[in-house]
């Protein structure tokens, strides 16, 4: 999730079923067990609905496309930055039937609410690399099973630290744990100029949504369990929700921190003007920029997000593209989310703009762990990441855990309050069927 990559987003409520996404519904599948995708016909123009490219990739892909596919033009259609505004876009295209909207890029949560309301159209596995993918990635893509959308990009938060700072303090290793972090802060203030400690994503958005649950996974416990109840009343869940609290009140956290979305919190990186920044994988080209534009290039380096007694738990993140149900020439849509998630592709889209790949062995190519030093960081991260909730109403959920989160970061609710606030409110949208 990320607001401008997935990390983000916001999935609305999914009539009568109130499950966790993945988990079987009793005697609710048998039809959708033996479904089968529909033809995807029709060749021709196309459009990609997306969120703004800050990336400045996604228009060299389909000039690429369009060079060889002269007779099935796709045109790039930005959406906002905000991935909440961009999904509600989607929905308004779907909800009026409009054909604006061919290949939807959208936030892996979104998949089970566009799928149950038939808004976009079941794929063909067998046309697809699934196998040679990441299983955290493909994961997100299916709905009772079946694909519903094409693995694209992946993302996981990393722990991105001004090296060259803590070198000179003598530390010679990142922090695995909180108060390691707060520890290397005391040392390096005085080299520091002033910079800021940690930052992350703490505005009232979905980015506070994947932070909020990265800090709970970190200490050990979990939002929901494996039932998808909520389970906030665990004494550990306090701990991570406090973790973020303590370090607004200390100073850890500067307060503009509070204000921080994805490229907010990239630019006071980039200033030098934070020690340590938990972001996803597309900060590290724009970091290391040479142009001038960043201040810390060749000054940083990339470490696993640390937790409560050791290496933390980063937030499950990405991107899969769809095929909207009431866009035209789906054929053609389809041999393009083919060509835009080819394994030579992903690997040209990594190249370009450091983001995820879906694909496995590209985290392990010698050529492309020099260029990127941080992928095995990433890989493990990946691996390990813990989904953001996963229940089928999901705008509900995301939007409690932001307001609760938010009281208690801003001090206009106690942790404990906080979360037994939001532990009544999941436990509601759980049990709403």
């Amino acid at each position: 999730m990320r607001g401008r990559h997935g990390l983000a987003g916001v999935v609305a409520g999914f009539g009568a079923l109130a499950l966790v996404v993945g988990l079987s519904a009793c005697g609710e599948t048998k039809t959708t067990d033996t479904a089968k995708p529909g033809a995807l016909e029709g060749k021709g123009p196309i459009t990609l609905a997306t969120g703004k490219d800050t990336s400045g990739y996604l228009q060299g892909a389909l000039d690429k496309w369009n060079s060889s596919h002269p007779n099935e033009q796709v045109r790039l259609i930005e959406l906002p930055e905000s991935a909440d505004q961009q999904r509600q876009q989607m929905i308004q295209n779907a909800q009026t039937k409009s054909d604006a909207y061919t290949v939807l890029n959208t936030d892996v949560v979104w998949t089970a609410e566009f799928a149950a309301n038939g808004w976009i159209e079941q794929l063909p596995e067998d046309q697809f690399a699934l196998d040679k993918m990441l299983k955290g990635a493909v994961e997100t893509t299916k709905y009772f099973n079946k694909l519903y959308a094409a693995p694209y990009l992946t993302d996981a938060g990393m722990l991105y630290y001004r090296k060259d700072l803590l070198d000179a303090a003598g530390i010679t290793a990142p922090p695995k744990t909180w108060d390691e972090l707060k520890s290397a802060c005391q040392k390096v203030a005085p080299q520091a100029g002033g910079a800021g400690c940690y930052g992350g994503q703490f505005e009232k958005y979905e980015g506070l949504t994947c932070n909020f649950s990265e800090a709970v996974a970190s200490a050990g416990a979990n939002v929901v369990d494996d039932q998808g109840k909520p389970a906030l009343s665990d004494a550990k869940a306090k701990q991570g929700l406090d973790f973020l609290v303590k370090s607004f009140q200390d100073g850890t956290i500067p307060k503009e921190g509070i204000t921080y979305k994805e490229e907010e919190g990239r630019r006071a990186f980039q200033e030098g003007k934070l020690i340590f920044h938990r972001q996803w994988p597309y900060q590290y080209a724009k970091a290391n920029a040479t142009d001038g534009s960043s201040k810390v290039a060749g000054k940083f380096a990339v470490a696993p997000l640390p937790g409560l007694t050791g290496p933390g738990k980063a937030t499950l993140g990405g991107h899969n593209l769809a095929i909207s149900k009431f866009g035209k020439n789906k054929g053609t849509a389809l041999e393009f989310i083919k060509f835009l998630t080819s394994e030579a592709e992903e690997k040209v889209h990594l190249q370009k703009t450091s983001e995820a790949p879906v694909y496995a062995a590209l985290y392990d190519d010698p050529e492309l762990v020099k260029q990127f030093p941080y992928l095995p960081v990433l890989k493990d991260a990946v691996g390990s990441a813990v989904p953001r909730p996963r229940i089928v109403k999901y705008n509900d959920a995301t939007t409690a855990i932001q307001d609760e989160a938010y009281a208690a970061l801003t001090g206009t609710k106690s942790s404990e309050q906080a979360l037994k606030d939001l532990q009544t409110k999941l436990t509601s949208i759980v049990g709403n069927k």
